[in-house]
């Protein structure tokens, strides 16, 4: 096993990571980054493809309300009057890499080109030639990180799998930022739990969030078959459980071979995953015509239509087709559709039963981690000295999109500023 003697570590080549990389490198400190892909930011880059979402632009006393029961933690790291980094500070960061942004009509903040690799270029080209006073960060790819060297509270080493072999690397700090345990090819596979749990930390499992379902009842071949793939559009969603009863939330989602995913869904997801935690399944009504009363829409279905099919009925009626009509066969027996009220009732609140999520690897984001009572303020393990930790390796959640994209680089610069007060003590 050959040795190598560094000064800060960074593991993990995502937002976080390269946050703390920045931070510190800016600050004079020679800073070595490993990643185990062959580049940097790949999970950023595929989240980017559609457009990518860097923050929101709400009011912060809003926006911090999106992170659930972690709220508490993550806000003062947004906070710019605790120098947090939150969706303002993105927005001057990024101007400051040449990426103009613009406020969606959602509120959400995008590049102005809506490209994900020319703000990551612009950023590995300043943390390779920093401004004067920086320090070039240097980058090691293809170095699996698989622990803790046996002297690592004397020595402080790094062990990894690395093209030339095993290496032990010796550091002052680490930082390490190596994601959650979805999307496995791109990098996370959530091993790190094990390694960290083994010495004493706290570790909350790993869960899905921002995931698809399954539907209890699986999907009939027929229904499957014309409607798996196809978005249902213009609906609302609500989640009613024995502690909460959540209102009515309007949007979109789809219909997949197994049960449901999309936008709308994975809103709820962390409610429904909980859910189906502590009674073994979820239900979740779906409002088909969100625009239009339940008495409206009685009316229409007890219209006089003639020689017309109750399908072509209903479509002429109510605009209900497709996707939408296809699961109300898929769920209502004939005598629910055949009665003006009960269908009415169903149109505004079907019951869709969910039976779990889907596997932890398709998730886009994962819950759970480092609980925050093993850090301190900065970041740092409390039972392995040394060691900061940033990003989804933290126990926390929050809807897809920027605002998790905002929470990973604002810890990644709290783990950064943990390092420097810490080195400075």
């Amino acid at each position: 096993m050959s040795k190598m003697a560094r000064g800060v570590i960074i593991i993990g080549g995502g937002p976080a990571g390269l946050m703390a990389a920045e931070v510190l490198s800016s600050k004079g400190l020679q800073v070595d980054l490993y990643d185990a892909m062959p580049s940097v930011g790949r999970k950023f880059l595929l989240a980017g493809k559609g457009g990518l979402n860097l923050t929101y632009s709400e009011s912060a006393d809003q926006f911090v309300t999106r992170y659930g029961a972690s709220q508490v933690q993550i806000e003062p790291m947004l906070t710019a009057a605790r120098e947090g980094f939150g969706a303002e500070q993105i927005r001057e960061w990024a101007t400051g890499l040449g990426i103009e942004t613009f406020v969606g009509t959602s509120g959400r903040v995008f590049p102005k080109d809506m490209k994900a690799a020319p703000l990551l270029r612009a950023w590995l080209h300043r943390l390779r030639h920093p401004d004067e006073g920086g320090v070039p960060v240097r980058f090691h790819m293809r170095h699996k990180f698989v622990g803790f060297g046996t002297d690592w509270n004397e020595g402080g080493e790094l062990v990894f799998d690395a093209p030339q072999g095993t290496i032990s690397v010796a550091c002052s700090s680490v930082i390490l930022a190596l994601g959650g345990a979805s999307w496995k090819r791109l990098g996370s596979d959530g091993a790190w739990a094990e390694m960290l749990k083994a010495r004493g930390v706290d570790v909350a499992p790993l869960v899905p969030s921002n995931c698809g379902f399954d539907a209890l009842a699986p999907w009939s071949e027929h229904f499957k078959s014309r409607f798996a793939g196809q978005p249902l559009k213009t609906v609302a969603i609500k989640i009613s459980n024995t502690t909460s009863n959540f209102g009515w939330r309007k949007g979109e989602f789809i219909i997949t071979e197994t049960g449901v995913e999309g936008s709308l869904i994975y809103a709820l997801s962390s409610q429904l995953r909980d859910e189906m935690a502590a009674n073994g399944s979820a239900i979740f009504h779906l409002d088909l015509l969100p625009d239009f009363s339940l008495e409206r829409v009685q009316r229409e279905i007890e219209h006089p239509r003639g020689s017309k099919s109750l399908s072509s009925h209903l479509k002429s009626r109510l605009g209900l087709e497709g996707v939408k009509m296809g699961l109300l066969h898929e769920l209502l027996p004939k005598d629910q559709m055949n009665s003006a009220l009960q269908l009415a009732t169903a149109c505004k609140a079907l019951p869709i039963r969910l039976g779990r999520t889907r596997p932890i690897d398709e998730a886009i984001s994962t819950a759970g981690g480092v609980r925050f009572e093993s850090v301190t303020e900065g970041l740092m393990l409390k039972q392995v000295s040394n060691v900061f930790c940033a990003g989804e390796m933290l126990d926390w959640e929050a809807p897809t999109g920027g605002y998790l994209l905002t929470a990973c680089l604002a810890s990644g610069k709290r783990a950064a500023e943990g390092v420097l007060a810490h080195l400075k003590s």
